[in-house]
């Protein structure tokens, strides 16, 4: 006769650290204001606007680097006012001129001619040119310096070198603007160490006071192969509903969930029909019948488990119905069922910023922010706090779908150049998505670069990406600078995800710490997501 073991349960009710969403600044939000909804002008001024926003911050580091340099090097600024044989540095817009690279005039002609070919997976090739330019004009860079370099179109850069005879600039060294000011650069850190994997998989547990972050991309709901029982396991997991009493345990030290594009799978092609069959007319009325609502709902009932436990932000990506350029607008709430009756439930913009800060409410209020319709804000009497205490530190995350990094992947040379040293490079550049508009779209912004990082997040996450990495960027400050927040520390946490259909896998980053814990999903007999759980 069989024993029916009862049920684990822990000796105390498992209760999750709540935290406070805070509203991101104004200059890093991604929402098209209806100022900007206009298409009349040209791409041009997003590069002299980001110009004007980067030169500033590259000419004092550059000042500060090259200041003991033998020959006393000038500032120019101005690219064609450069004179031969004069040492200086010019500050510019990079510009790579790359024979592979789609020419948008080359298309247009063979419109009506021959099918386009596919697109490429790299524009790099040995016969890339590299130019700087400003408002004035545009000037080829040489050199060395150059060759042990990745640069992508769009970087503001200082170059210090000296016109040739040839009429080029031979670079000898280089400067860009550094990680922008961090809002959290004064709190105290723990001790770091120089492994690029630091607190990846440690020994330390979830279990205890820290709070942590899940991050998940590519779910890929209702594509082909799709990995419905691992995102299944996700929801429960989250939920504190799979597992041991262990599992239980970590799962409940969790926060949030950040999902980071392609939710639902791309629209593939019916099988058996040819191309060469007729064209047939769409229905007038009704659905075609390739059309079905299951991806749709079947996600909805998966976020609206988890919306139930924690709070959910959604990103749009490449394959889910959004807009294709950038920044992606949040996709409508009302797409997920009864997710959308959930405070919890966020859809934001792709890219996003998302700044939380620790919650110190009671049981009760956390009770109730998990209900529909309930706010997870603090009271307030008379505008203020009814219970007023010490200000605690915020942690900031930048989160992209990773369309960004897929297109400068393309501009360089693969090895010695990865993924991850791309994303480090965004971070020192200042920029997220250098290479819009030219090879990526985006808006026609006028009068501002969203893009531009206003400040340096403390976690900075690139989702759909072909394999995990993080690394910890560090920057020591400095002291030269005239700006105090300038001069500050800064770190920040990259983590890359791969996609949850492929791999199974989540990530789980430790708000205080900013260590690493990877989760994975696996079922048996299942090939999507496979591997050992």
């Amino acid at each position: 006769m069989a024993v029916v073991h009862p049920l684990p349960r822990p000796s105390a009710p498992l209760t999750r650290p709540g935290t406070t969403l805070l509203a991101p600044p104004e200059e890093a939000s991604f929402l098209i204001k209806s100022s900007d909804k206009s298409y009349k002008h040209q791409y041009s001024n997003i590069y002299f606007v980001r110009l004007r926003a980067l030169r500033q911050h590259v000419e004092q580091r550059a000042k500060s680097r090259w200041s003991e340099v033998a020959g006393n090097p000038v500032f120019v600024p101005r690219v064609l006012d450069v004179e031969k044989g004069q040492l200086c540095f010019i500050i510019g817009t990079v510009y790579m001129d790359m024979p592979l690279k789609p020419n948008v005039l080359e298309d247009i002609a063979r419109d009506r001619s021959i099918p386009a070919p596919p697109p490429r997976d790299k524009f790099y090739s040995e016969n890339d040119n590299v130019m700087l330019e400003d408002e004035s004009g545009r000037i080829c860079l040489v050199g060395e310096r150059l060759n042990n370099t990745s640069l992508v179109t769009g970087v503001i850069m200082g170059a210090l070198g000296i016109e040739t005879h040839n009429g080029d600039f031979e670079v000898v060294d280089i400067c860009f603007p550094g990680m922008a000011p961090q809002p959290s650069a004064g709190l105290t850190w723990p001790a770091t160490k120089s492994d690029e994997s630091m607190d990846v998989d440690g020994e330390s547990s979830l279990v205890g006071a820290d709070e942590w972050v899940a991050l998940v991309s590519g779910l890929e709901v209702g594509a082909a192969n799709a990995a419905e029982g691992q995102v299944q396991l996700l929801a429960e997991y989250l939920a504190g509903e799979a597992g041991g009493l262990d599992d239980q345990l970590q799962s409940s030290r969790i926060s949030r969930l950040i999902i980071a594009g392609n939710s639902l799978g791309p629209i593939q092609p019916s099988a058996g029909i040819s191309t060469a069959e007729p064209e047939r007319k769409s229905r007038k009325y009704g659905q075609e019948a390739s059309f079905t609502p299951h991806p749709t709902q079947n996600l909805a009932v998966h976020l609206t488990d988890v919306c139930r436990s924690i709070p959910v932000h959604l990103l749009p990506g490449p394959s889910d119905p959004a807009a294709t350029i950038l920044p992606q607008q949040p996709l409508p709430r009302a797409m997920f069922g009864g997710a959308s009756h959930y405070a919890t439930f966020k859809c934001e913009s792709n890219p996003t910023y998302i700044s939380v800060a620790p919650a110190r409410e009671s049981a009760a209020s956390s009770s109730r922010a998990s209900q529909p319709g309930a706010s997870t804000s603090k009271a307030k009497v008379n505008g203020t706090s009814a219970h007023p205490v010490k200000p605690e530190p915020t942690r900031s995350i930048l989160v992209h779908s990773g369309q960004p990094v897929d297109d400068m992947f393309k501009y360089v040379r693969t090895p010695p150049m990865t993924r991850l040293k791309l994303a480090e490079s965004t971070l020192r550049w200042r920029h997220m998505a250098p290479t819009a508009p030219d090879t990526l779209w985006c808006h026609p912004y006028f009068l501002k670069d969203p893009f531009v990082m206003p400040q340096t997040p403390d976690i900075y996450v690139v989702g759909n990406q072909p394999a995990f990495a993080t690394k910890v960027v560090e920057d020591g400050g400095d002291e030269s600078l005239d700006d105090e927040a300038e001069r500050s520390p800064k770190r920040c946490r990259i983590v890359l995800l791969p996609s949850f259909r492929e791999s199974g896998l989540i990530v789980l980053v430790n708000l205080r710490t900013l260590g690493v814990r990877r989760v994975q999903f696996a079922v048996e007999g299942m090939n999507a997501g496979g591997g050992d759980s």
